[in-house]
């Protein structure tokens, strides 16, 4: 429908070859909010994300999977406003 299925198969590939790592004690300062939906599996623990980024905002959705923003995007949206103000 989108035709973006080969940029989506792209940053697979890349992240398989090249995952993403930090250097000792790197952190990521800028204010991020997680949104963790109970069927988007696997998922890291939220200490392990802790460690290296700067979480404002975690909210753990009621439904919703790996296609979160069609599958509810009102909920999606209420979090980033929610984040965002």
């Amino acid at each position: 429908m989108t035709q973006t299925i080969s940029s989506s198969f792209r940053l697979h590939n890349e992240t398989e070859k090249a995952p993403l790592q930090f250097a000792p004690g790197e952190f990521v300062r800028v204010p991020c909010a997680i949104a963790r939906f109970p069927l988007e599996a696997p998922f890291p623990p939220r200490e392990w994300i802790a460690r290296r980024y700067n979480i404002e905002r975690w909210t753990e959705m009621p439904r919703g999977g790996h296609f979160a923003p069609a599958e509810e995007p009102q909920l999606l949206a209420e979090d980033i406003v929610r984040f965002l103000t």
